[in-house]
């Protein structure tokens, strides 16, 4: 089993062992095992194997021992068990709106459900409304949030969530009585994909803009309606959280509602320590008095820390690193100087080589590596060894035109094969600026075969960059099964560049492994693998990621002078 597999178990347990009704301890534990084992970067075998799973965070002996029953076994007879007291379908029932372990337990034991379906009818033959704490206000609202469930979409990316709370965001800006206004939640943290949206707003009349907001024409239901939080949900499913406060908490909301949840508990923790208590409305002392916060600097400056930034909040050690003022200065879109992976109209791209240069200058940028795709790749349109020649033509005619607007460099996407053989021979790569290698193809072989397949490619000295190195297309594409200590291993030894592709449907690497990288010294490239001239806006979710994963400028070779670059480039060969 694998690091997700096995968080999806432990998830599992806590949900049941809620509904089970176990003290909050319990349930909690497994939840973070659960969270540390989904965020660590290293393959949970090879830590197994060292006798170092009680490292990590969350991982007692007790736990320990069940992951070591999985990885030998493939099964824990603990959630076997489990799964006999209580019924797993009851987990499919906490998926509807307003619908916790509480009150699937009570549909459980009361009135013997136990299955979406089996609530639905109950609910519609009005049998559920005489239930403790239903009544039939609430079997309507459970009616309506089974309907919700059947039509909510799935999570989104978040390059289609962002535009949608950018939409979102200026319509609560241009209300009347809104002070400021900003997106919170997992959209601000900058996660690959978001579940529902949040925003915040400071106000003193939070009634006329929460009407509004309830009566706006793209809502079709209304899940919550109150003075300082309501939720709806759009005709697509997808929900939106509105919070306002006075401008004096603003601060404290913004920080609340950017989240994670596992943060704001460490956060609470933090500040409980220095005798205050925090919320969304502010830090109360022991005494009762409330210190008010209207920026989130203020948040942190009170309980003793600098501001941490929302991409860090995933209670992944940013608040121990804070603690020891060593947090660490995280790249910009500002810092980026190069785009070292785009595509012409030579192979797939849209644009032409000049036209694509003209839109990264626009962009602010320096370099621009022209790396379209190898002829292994028909369906794109990929170069052979002559066109390769006619092109490099081209882009000095290009060069020679922008001057010193910009240093362009021919480069290639350059397959790397199913038997872990490279498009090109060694020659041909000899000849090109920069070479950038990637798997497109056979991405479900063994793991073993395709993890030495990208290592050959990883140790050819001619190879500079590896694209988007697990091959995954979000959301229904899994990358391939590599075996990760192996290929970051290889990276570090060869000094290769390992890519965030910076599109949403890729964001690959993802912020686990490429901050392992980096904090193993590989060089980070983020890249927009643009095949547009308006495709470099993208980058901005590379970055993103990039911060997600504690990267710093200097640790991208994008950020780096055009002499430095081709230093590091010249030198690898």
């Amino acid at each position: 089993m694998e690091n997700q597999e096995l968080a999806a178990v432990f998830e599992r347990i806590a949900a049941l062992l809620e509904i089970k009704g176990e003290v909050v301890y319990k349930y909690l534990a497994y939840r973070r095992a659960a969270e540390s084992l989904r965020s660590l970067s290293e393959d949970i075998q090879i830590v197994a194997q060292e006798g170092r799973l009680k490292e990590i965070p969350g991982v007692g002996k007790a736990i320990a021992d069940k992951i070591e029953e999985l990885l030998q076994t493939g099964e824990l007879q603990f959630l076997r068990k489990l799964e006999e007291e209580v019924p797993p379908s009851l987990l499919d029932i906490l998926e509807i709106p307003d619908v916790g372990p509480k009150k699937a337990a009570l549909f459980w034991h009361e009135a013997g459900i136990t299955t979406i379906e089996e609530l639905a009818v109950a609910a519609k033959a009005g049998k559920l409304r005489d239930l403790p704490g239903i009544g039939e206000k609430s079997e309507q609202k459970l009616i309506e949030g089974i309907e919700a469930l059947s039509r909510r979409t799935k999570r989104m990316l978040l390059g289609t969530a962002r535009p949608i709370a950018l939409h979102w965001l200026d319509w609560v800006k241009a209300q009347e009585g809104v002070d400021k206004a900003e997106i919170a939640g997992s959209v601000r943290r900058w996660k690959e994909t978001i579940g529902d949206l949040d925003l915040v707003a400071a106000s003193d009349v939070p009634e006329r803009i929460m009407q509004a907001f309830v009566n706006h024409p793209e809502v079709v239901r209304v899940v919550g309606h109150g003075k300082s939080k309501s939720s709806v949900e759009l005709k697509t499913g997808l929900r939106i959280q509105l919070w306002i406060q006075p401008n004096n908490s603003f601060g404290s909301l913004w920080q609340y509602a950017s989240g994670s949840q596992a943060h704001n508990v460490r956060l609470r923790e933090y500040a409980q320590r220095q005798g205050l208590s925090l919320s969304e409305h502010g830090l109360q002392a022991e005494d009762g008095t409330l210190l008010n916060c209207s920026t989130e600097e203020l948040v942190y400056q009170q309980i003793g820390l600098p501001w941490i930034p929302p991409e860090l909040r995933e209670d992944r050690g940013e608040i121990q690193a804070a603690v020891s003022r060593n947090l660490p200065d995280l790249i910009q879109l500002s810092d980026l100087k190069a785009d070292l992976h785009t595509h012409s109209d030579w192979s797939d791209g849209h644009a032409s080589i000049e036209e694509m240069a003209n839109a990264a200058i626009q962009k602010g940028l320096k370099i621009l590596a022209v790396t379209d795709h190898s002829h292994g790749m028909a369906i794109a349109n990929g170069l052979s060894i002559e066109e390769l020649r006619a092109q490099k033509r081209e882009i000095n005619d290009v060069q020679q035109k922008l001057g010193e607007k910009i240093r362009l460099l021919q480069g290639i996407e350059l397959e790397i094969r199913s038997d872990g053989e490279l498009d090109y021979p060694d020659e041909v790569l000899a000849d090109l600026d920069i070479v950038v290698a990637s798997l497109h193809t056979s991405l479900r072989q063994p793991r073993e075969v395709i993890t030495q397949r990208l290592v050959k490619a990883i140790r050819n000295p001619n190879v500079d960059i590896i694209a988007h190195p697990s091959g995954r297309l979000l959301p229904n594409r899994e990358g391939a099964d590599l075996d990760w200590e192996v290929v970051l291993k290889a990276a570090q030894e060869a000094g290769v560049a390992l890519e965030i592709d910076s599109h949403p449907s890729r964001l690959d690497l993802n912020e686990i492994y490429a901050r392992r990288a980096a904090e193993m010294g590989i060089p980070i490239s983020i890249d927009s693998d643009a095949h547009a001239s308006d495709q470099f806006d993208v980058l901005i979710y590379g970055v993103g990621i990039a911060r997600r994963a504690w990267i710093e400028a200097g640790q991208a070779i994008n950020t780096w002078s055009y002499d430095r670059l081709m230093d590091w480039l010249s030198n690898r060969k």
